[in-house]
């Protein structure tokens, strides 16, 4: 006999200022137009491995149910193919969602500790900015230094072949002016820059 657990949310547990945080990001601001119609879950090709669908991880975010959005692990294994945002009948562009409940994640430390997915979008973003490049065997290397060490013993002989053979680079590159890449990285939230601060 099959059991069915129901979980009932109370008001007293929403975040009004979590909705409204979404929606000043660029490109959310069409939250509150989803009509719970599920396209988005329809269309993901990740939706059976994620422990809440896509459409109902809308409905959290607008109702203000941080705690239970920021631990799931939905907003992680977005791959961001943009399906749902094409198909959105509400032209939502879910994908950007993703991508603010993302760094909302990052910025609060709202996920498990040595997380890889983390550690990765950190890991890259830190090497863009000080060469406004990525270099691939740097970034594995930190990446599984600092969150699985023993790793790197059972892919030792695959890194020693690729660098042999010239596949990866131990010589970091650099853009020619790494300095605008970071002033570009720098801009603020709310879309301007420097040059539109200081007029």
């Amino acid at each position: 006999m099959d059991v069915t657990t129901r979980h009932i949310k109370y008001q007293a547990d929403c975040d009004p200022s979590f909705p409204a945080a979404i929606k000043k990001v660029p490109g959310c601001e069409k939250l509150d137009s989803c009509i719970q119609c599920g396209t988005c879950s329809g269309v993901c090709p990740l939706s059976i491995y994620m422990d809440m669908t896509p459409r109902r991880v809308m409905n959290l975010v607008r109702y203000g149910f941080k705690k239970e959005v920021m631990a799931s692990n939905t907003i992680w294994l977005c791959s961001s193919c943009y399906a749902c945002t094409v198909e959105c009948p509400r032209e939502i562009k879910v994908t950007d969602i993703m991508y603010a409940l993302k760094q909302m994640a990052i910025r609060e430390r709202a996920y498990p500790r040595r997380f890889a997915m983390v550690v990765l979008a950190n890991e890259f973003y830190k090497m863009v900015r000080a060469r406004g490049r990525v270099n691939e065997i740097h970034l594995v290397t930190r990446l599984n230094l600092l969150t699985n060490p023993l790793k790197m013993l059972g892919m030792a002989r695959l890194g020693i072949e690729l660098i042999r053979r010239g596949r990866f680079s131990l010589r970091p590159e650099s853009v020619h002016d790494p300095q605008r890449i970071r002033e570009i990285m720098e801009y603020p939230e709310d879309g301007n820059g420097k040059e539109a601060r200081t007029q």
